[in-house]
């Protein structure tokens, strides 16, 4: 038996993502600087962390209802409205997730398959475009541009539309660029899908981090609501990546239909992490302004770095990335990630792994000490005029 001839086409065509070997690299390293993975740096806030550990001794140690417990559900649904001005209902309109990634995922299965397509910004999460091959479906790539400040523009999008297209996925705030979308950015798409039978999986997992006003939700806007799926979760705002938490809301036929598939493949999201997730909800905001206020003192530092150095880095407003621009260096993303990392010792990812063109860019998060994003911006820059000679 030939095993490799057993393994699904849709798997075998996707790659490895192009991150997992920078990690690979540094764990052989002693004294390296990580500005590469996308978490925060900070512990979850004790009252959450002790929420948690009170359901064990509770005896909470039993599966929760699919959809997730109701005190979360409600809690989701009291979140969202303050927060945002969406109106959810706890019994039938928010299915709880294992992260916000299980909820692009499901929600992917529910709505697409072969002959569908989905439209697909890029630069974006490296999990999204996998997903939807894994469907069956087709994702259309479209390349946002540093001159638009990395927005998906209504030409970009009206482009990218065939009679095929049937999902489009809203990455904003954006990782890998920081990049966000104002209500007037998002009033302009609006304009284009909503006379369209295309539903909108609009990630909001950075919903919380962002440095100059309020996040809008595309879901919040006339002729919306019904047809958006918004994902989000604990991951980034309350420091539980490892937790492994998230939601989905929408529409009660879509998340009907992402339960079944949720209800077979995962049964339900981890216990504890529901009860540690109802305490973030009703008592975590100040902890995550703090998180935030750091966050934002970080991302000034970094992108005066960067452009200190000579090098193009446009300001990003959410999310905890920057993404300058190192074409000037001569180098592909690539080159410089790894030789940065051989020669320097510093961890950053190359743009191209978000995407094809997101070569010339790399990617560094500020989810880091001060002392370590200093005496990274130092490194960085030694590599760069090592370079020039």
């Amino acid at each position: 038996m030939n095993i490799k001839e057993m393994i699904s086409p849709a798997v075998k065509k996707v790659p490895p993502s192009g991150i997992r070997k920078y990690f690979d690299l540094i764990n052989e390293m002693k004294d390296a600087i990580s500005l590469g993975i996308g978490e925060p740096d900070f512990v979850t806030p004790w009252t959450i962390r002790e929420a948690g550990i009170y359901s064990l001794e509770k005896g909470h140690t039993h599966y929760s209802s699919n959809a997730g417990v109701i005190e979360l559900r409600q809690e989701i649904s009291r979140y969202v409205k303050r927060k945002y001005g969406l109106d959810y209902d706890p019994k039938n309109q928010m299915i709880v997730t294992v992260g916000a990634s299980e909820g692009i995922d499901i929600a992917l299965r529910a709505l697409v398959g072969p002959g569908d397509e989905v439209i697909l910004p890029e630069p974006s999460f490296v999990a999204y475009k996998g997903c939807v091959v894994f469907t069956g479906a087709t994702p259309v790539v479209v390349n946002l541009r540093a001159e638009d400040q990395f927005r998906l523009t209504p030409r970009l999008l009206e482009e990218a539309i065939t009679d095929r297209t049937k999902v489009l996925i809203l990455p904003f705030p954006n990782n890998p660029t920081g990049a966000i979308m104002t209500g007037e950015d998002l009033e302009k798409i609006v304009k284009i899908l909503k006379d369209r039978d295309i539903i909108v999986i609009s990630d909001e997992i950075y919903a919380e981090l962002t440095y100059e006003g309020q996040h809008i939700s595309i879901a919040s806007l006339p002729g919306m609501y019904e047809k958006t799926l918004v994902v989000n979760g604990f991951s980034k705002a309350f420091a539980m990546t490892g937790w492994r938490i998230g939601y989905v809301c929408g529409h009660p036929d879509l998340i009907a239909a992402m339960y079944k598939i949720h209800q077979y493949a995962i049964m339900c999201a981890p216990t504890t992490a529901q009860y540690a997730a109802v305490e973030a909800l009703r008592n975590g905001d100040e902890d995550a302004r703090v998180m935030v206020r750091e966050y934002n003192r970080r991302r000034r530092v970094m992108v005066d770095g960067f452009r200190k150095m000579g090098l193009d880095c446009f300001e990003p407003l959410g999310a905890f990335y920057v993404f300058p621009c190192i074409r000037s260096t001569g180098m592909s993303s690539d080159e410089f990630c790894e030789n940065l990392l051989r020669e320097e010792k510093v961890l950053i990812i190359p743009g191209n792994a978000f995407g094809e063109c997101g070569e010339g860019f790399v990617r560094a998060t500020y989810a880091n000490s001060m002392e370590n994003i200093f005496e990274a911006l130092k490194r960085i820059e030694k590599f760069i005029e090592k370079s020039k000679k």
